[in-house]
């Protein structure tokens, strides 16, 4: 029987791709709409990355306005119906993002993505980025009964990849992501660049890099630590 290919699975927003820009214009108009200041970019980045409904509302407790469970619910559509028309206004993928994915499937590795973010709106934010054929799966919130951390969403990804969970990698960018993997059995990987208010090495994660040119040699080094600690033939 012939071995899945390695796999790697990437989150999308603050990981593979920049979208504070749109998410946080998405939540100053909703708050404009209700008489509040809006945030800078700058500031709101942190609160960015656990989904919509946190996003607004830790954006109205921002500005002393929290919400309730109702308002946030008819908050969230509001917000969700915006966002998808201008999901890609202002969104780009990071740099160095796509030449590290064609070099690791040139290299034959399954690539797939696991995020939080509904998976109808991960599917055309990167059809809007020219990125979307080269994931093997794309996978969010919906895609299955269970979503990060929990580590069962790790390893559906991976299966809807037809990808090797012996032979997988997380990037991320989140507790959350190193949560999941670690919680999964699988080694992660974590940008530095993406949205957390503490510095993703707190989380220990198995390697951090600071731009997508260092994946290639991270990835490698994981693989190379993994067969150190293999048993041995005799």
């Amino acid at each position: 029987m012939m071995a899945r290919s390695p796999t790697l699975v990437f989150d999308l927003d603050g990981t593979l791709a920049d979208t504070a820009h749109d998410l946080i214009g998405a939540l100053n108009l909703l708050m404009a709409r209700e008489g509040l200041e809006p945030l800078a970019v700058a500031d709101a980045r942190a609160l960015v990355g656990a989904g919509a409904r946190a996003l607004i509302e830790r954006g109205f407790a921002c500005r002393g306005a929290p919400l309730g469970p109702k308002r946030a619910e008819a908050l969230m559509r509001d917000f969700l119906a915006y966002y998808e028309a201008h999901i890609a206004d202002e969104s780009r993928l990071f740099p160095g993002a796509l030449a590290a994915l064609d070099r690791f499937r040139a290299a034959g590795f399954r690539l797939a993505v696991c995020t939080n973010k509904p998976e109808g709106l991960a599917r055309l934010l990167l059809e809007k980025l020219s990125a979307a054929d080269r994931f093997a799966a794309i996978c969010g919130r919906g895609s299955f009964p269970v979503f990060k951390p929990d580590p069962r969403a790790l390893w559906l990804t991976i299966e809807a990849a037809d990808g090797d969970p012996r032979r997988a990698v997380m990037i991320g960018d989140s507790k959350t992501d190193i949560d999941t993997a670690r919680a999964a059995g699988a080694p992660s990987v974590a940008v530095d660049f993406g949205y957390t208010d503490t510095p993703v090495a707190a989380f220990s994660p198995d390697r951090v890099i600071s731009h997508f040119d260092e994946l290639w040699d991270a990835v490698a080094s994981l693989n190379a630590a993994k067969l150190q600690r293999a048993p041995q033939a005799s």
